[in-house]
């Protein structure tokens, strides 16, 4: 903000003479007694509707950046509840698959019990088989 000439005088000086209504320019009133208000006056509302402007401006900005932080802020709640609920499935995903293999450990238990080392080769050599291949597809 550009600062106003105060022809020798410091700003406080003038804003304490505008506020307390004894003339705000360096020579508009002195002299003319008490029937030359109006440049006073018109000064006076000058000064008041610029603040006002200013402040009217602060205040639409002031606005915007809040209008801007509630959309923010609408977007990370949606986020997060996104990102809860994808958790959510994970877990009863994770949770389905532990069910999985207890049962699939229990009939493998079940399996050896029953049919003796016959199956256990063959499920060996499938176990070989499979990891010769990943290695070979790696590779």
């Amino acid at each position: 903000m550009r600062q106003r000439p105060t022809n020798g005088r410091s700003s406080e000086d003038m804003y304490g003479n505008l506020e307390s209504g004894r003339g705000g320019s360096g020579s508009g009133n002195r002299g003319r007694g008490l029937g030359g208000g109006g440049g006073l006056s018109s000064s006076h509302e000058a000064n008041a509707s610029i603040m006002e402007q200013q402040n009217n401006d602060r205040i639409s900005e002031l606005s915007e950046q809040v209008a801007r932080l509630k959309g923010l802020t609408i977007d990370i709640g949606n986020e997060v509840r996104e990102q809860n609920s994808l958790l959510d499935n994970m877990g009863d995903g994770f949770t389905n698959v532990g069910d999985m293999l207890t049962v699939s450990l229990a009939r493998m238990g079940i399996m050896l019990e029953r049919g003796g080392a016959k199956h256990m080769c063959y499920l060996v050599a499938f176990v070989v088989f499979v990891m010769v291949f990943l290695y070979w597809l790696v590779r």
